[in-house]
């Protein structure tokens, strides 16, 4: 395997990565509403079961993108300028939320809650749709020209697949979300999130499985229907295994459709990283082959950045696993304190 190989799949397992922490992160933002019923106290036992892990979570993303920078710094730029506008609404998505969860505690007041919980909302619902569309339109191909630019507009990008990849990603997401309450949360919030996931498990089967069949027919290798049958498979032990009560299982069951679906874009993808609908000698690729662009950094830039993350990444997957370890206990309505956040009259004025 070259260095661009290797980077090309380090970069691949950190947006995995990425999916299946993020992703029920985006699940829980997404049914605080729904399972909060109202409830102060049930909203906070939801939006706890991702309290102390959602910011490390984002790492994954960060750490992706630092990688596509400094390894692939051809397609980071095509990429970033081309879907400029879909980006920034991810975003602006990801502010609103990080700073809808910062402070919603910090001041008492059932308004200023409202208009957190509208920022968690938004910041969750848009990039869970985002992401689909953008890799969806990835694996697709781009209006891509002999200068590295993209063409088109932000309408291009809303094509049947890529909505239907949307779709996929905001479904899936939201039943790992489901999921990791149930797993997360004791008695009526559990009970709740398990009725939920039998609503959720079938139309989110179906999309899952329509977006994986077309992605394997149109863009997909003879391998890549390794993953997506993991992708099924694990589809299969969530939904059978929520039937009987282990939220164990099941968690880990959608943990590997999105494990599937992203090892099956990246495969269908790969040797390319920005496909060009226009002509495909004006496609970027891990390693310029078939008289295509080269998107990678030089030899000894990937040398460099190989050695550190051969020590870095180890040490951050101890930290953070150890971080779930400690934080694995059930959360219940009767362990929520009463607010402590100040009286809104009384909050500092900026």
């Amino acid at each position: 395997m070259s260095l661009p190989e290797f980077w090309f799949l380090l970069i691949a397992v950190l947006f995995t990565g990425y999916f299946v922490l993020e992703g029920f992160d985006y699940g829980v933002g997404m049914l605080m509403p729904i399972l909060g019923k109202g409830s102060e106290v049930r909203k906070r036992v939801v939006l706890n079961t991702i309290g102390p892990v959602w910011d490390g979570n984002e790492v994954w993303l960060l750490t992706a993108g630092g990688a596509m920078f400094a390894a692939f710094p051809e397609w980071y730029a095509s990429l970033f300028s081309g879907f400029y506008l879909a980006l920034l609404l991810i975003l602006v998505g990801l502010i609103a939320r990080a700073c809808a969860i910062e402070w919603r505690s910090k001041i008492n007041d059932d308004k200023w809650r409202v208009w957190c919980d509208i920022g968690i909302g938004l910041g969750s619902w848009i990039p869970a749709l985002a992401w689909g569309l953008a890799f969806a339109n990835i694996v697709r191909g781009v209006k891509l020209n002999e200068h590295r630019h993209i063409g088109g507009n932000l309408l291009d990008l809303l094509n049947p697949y890529a909505l239907l990849g949307g779709l996929t990603t905001l479904l899936l997401f939201m039943l790992h979300g489901a999921l990791f309450i149930a797993l997360k949360t004791g008695n009526e919030v559990r009970d709740d999130a398990q009725a939920l996931i039998r609503k959720l498990f079938v139309p989110t089967a179906v999309v899952v499985a329509a977006f994986g069949i077309w992605t394997q027919l149109a863009y997909g290798k003879g391998w890549t229907w390794i993953p997506l049958v993991l992708a099924v498979i694990g589809l299969l032990i969530a939904g059978f295994a929520a039937t009987q009560g282990r939220d164990g299982w099941a968690f880990t069951g959608t943990a590997l459709t999105i494990v599937g679906a992203t090892a099956l874009l990246f495969g269908s993808l790969f040797p390319n990283v920005l496909p060009s609908t226009i002509d495909a000698a004006f496609s970027l690729t891990v390693d310029g082959r078939d008289g295509t662009v080269s998107a990678s950094s030089t030899h000894y830039t990937l040398v460099v950045m190989s050695w550190v993350a051969v020590a870095m990444v180890p040490v951050v997957l101890i930290y953070q696993g150890w971080t779930y370890w400690v934080f694995r206990q059930r959360l219940t309505v009767e362990q929520i304190p009463a607010p402590i956040g100040l009286p809104l009259e009384s909050a500092p004025k900026v």
